[in-house]
């Protein structure tokens, strides 16, 4: 998926970090989903057709909020994603005018209540001017048409096709409307006999059920990958599946718990790229690379010897084509495409190295979902306190390096923004404030840490150690402070108890 942004700027400290743990980075990821929109969605779908050989057909859906009767959508714009997205060549045009509309269940359940009561409204300004357009024109028209005769609207939305006609119907009894495709609606003036007749006719494009799955759009396209119970594959697609649960089947729950047991039962079968990858990377000491289009080529390449007869073909269809030709990184059907064919290297690559006596001729697609089992339905997770989180269970945290103290001498009102910058030139460590002249470093990297306490040691304003929680928490030292006091009085009292009283 593109989005309009990926990470809030509010509320403050809202951006990932190695202390986050997966609840945590939930609730923050979740105020983004609820400000941000998907732009573009692509789908590549592998059909095994026969052996070893896959068949590429690669989408892209432009998509936009719905505007036909639901509460008008809100959502933000961050300028690096629309500078990100304007510099591969993104049509913001395409997006704005030709969006494909979606909406969740909870939308639909208020659109459906408005159509069954007549009480839904045109949000839009746009479409209010349409409309107003629309009706000033048949007005004039049918004061002098007869019976039968008919009139064209034209250059309307999928939405404006349908809010016209509705608010025609309802202001005159005497019209009736259809759809002609190609942006065009016809106006036929007729008799109330023959408008009863229509109305009641099953071919009527009005009727509730055609405006609800015009207003639905691409969410009638998600339900059907529900059904399908496919696996579904991604490249670091926690964002992704937010973005699935809130604009295609339910606002995000408050529960990260939830959250996922939502998941699983819409897609029982996960596979993250990034996750698979990266143990790819660390088992066989591959070149480490970035970016899902560079994770490709490596794959491709020569060196990793994946030429042998029983690798997996990828062929693009036909009308796909052009992704054979010319790469077009960040255009969502473009990286789908990829995502899948990552897949299927990596898995081969996998098979051909758990296997001793080579792989068989034409290694079934279960063949590579045994060869994945380990890292089905764990989804990647970038700087936190777990790797990857996992859709079917719990949840394992990973192994940090020691956290470091730092102890702030003579140089005073620091806060996390500013240890932060001393340090960011070193290496990269996330901050947290422990207490007035104390901060707490965690790094991702071991290295770091033996780099900052050897570089730090002499420094004049500085201390740093290892963090010892019996140590250096504050909740101990309040608890050793308060035994102390305790303790103090209770050896007081023993004494002051035990004096000889004086005689009068």
């Amino acid at each position: 998926m593109e989005f309009t942004g990926l990470h809030s700027t509010f509320p403050q400290n809202n951006e990932p970090s190695l202390f986050d743990s997966p609840a945590n980075r939930y609730l923050k990821a979740r105020w983004s989903v609820q400000h941000f929109t998907v732009t573009q969605l692509g789908l590549a779908i592998f059909s095994n057709e026969n052996s070893n050989k896959y068949v590429v057909h690669s989408y892209n859906f432009f998509l936009c909020p719905s505007t036909l009767g639901v509460k008008d959508v809100e959502f933000s714009l961050s300028a690096s994603s629309i500078q990100f997205l304007s510099h591969y060549g993104f049509d913001y045009n395409k997006f704005l005018k030709d969006g494909i509309p979606y909406m969740n269940e909870v939308q639909e359940k208020t659109l459906r209540q408005h159509l069954l009561l007549g009480s839904w409204k045109v949000r839009s300004a746009l479409d209010r001017d349409v409309l107003k357009k629309a009706i000033d024109e048949v007005t004039c028209w049918i004061a002098t048409a007869e019976e039968e005769e008919t009139m064209i609207l034209h250059d309307l939305s999928d939405c404006q096709m349908f809010a016209v006609q509705l608010v025609l119907r309802q202001a005159l009894q005497n019209v009736w409307t259809q759809p002609l495709g190609d942006k065009k609606v016809m106006v036929q003036k007729v008799s109330p006999q023959h408008r009863w007749l229509l109305e009641n006719s099953c071919y009527d494009s009005c009727q509730k059920e055609f405006i609800l799955l015009s207003a639905r759009g691409f969410t009638d396209l998600f339900q059907t990958l529900i059904k399908a119970k496919k696996p579904l594959v991604g490249h670091n697609m926690l964002m992704d599946l937010m973005h699935l649960h809130e604009k295609f089947y339910k606002p995000l729950p408050e529960s990260y718990e939830e959250f996922k047991r939502n998941i699983h039962n819409l897609f029982p079968v996960l596979i993250d790229t990034k996750t698979v990858t990266k143990f790819v990377w660390k088992k066989y000491q591959f070149p480490r690379v970035c970016n899902l289009l560079e994770v490709y080529e490596v794959l491709c390449s020569s060196n990793l010897n994946l030429k042998d007869a029983a690798c997996p073909v990828i062929d693009l269809a036909s009308d796909c084509s052009r992704y054979a030709e010319k790469k077009s990184p960040h255009e969502a059907g473009y990286d789908a495409f990829l995502c899948g064919s990552v897949l299927l290297k990596s898995a081969h690559l996998l098979l051909c190295r758990s296997t001793d006596d080579g792989v068989e001729a034409d290694p079934s697609f279960s063949r590579y979902l045994t060869v994945l089992a380990e890292h089905l339905n764990k989804v990647n997770f970038i700087r936190g306190r777990v790797s990857s989180i996992n859709f079917s269970g719990e949840d394992t945290l990973c192994q940090h390096s020691p956290l470091l103290v730092v102890q702030v001498r003579g140089w005073p009102e620091l806060n996390e923004r500013q240890i932060y910058q001393e340090f960011k030139a070193l290496c990269r460590f996330d901050v947290r404030q422990l207490s007035k002249n104390q901060f707490i470093l965690l790094a991702d990297k071991f290295k770091h840490v033996k780099l900052v306490l050897r570089d730090y040691k002499h420094h004049p304003h500085l201390r740093i150690s290892v963090y010892r929680h019996w140590r250096h928490s504050p909740r101990v030292n309040c608890l050793l402070q308060v035994s102390g006091i305790v303790a103090l009085w209770s050896l007081l009292a023993f004494v002051l108890g035990g004096a000889p009283c004086s005689s009068f």
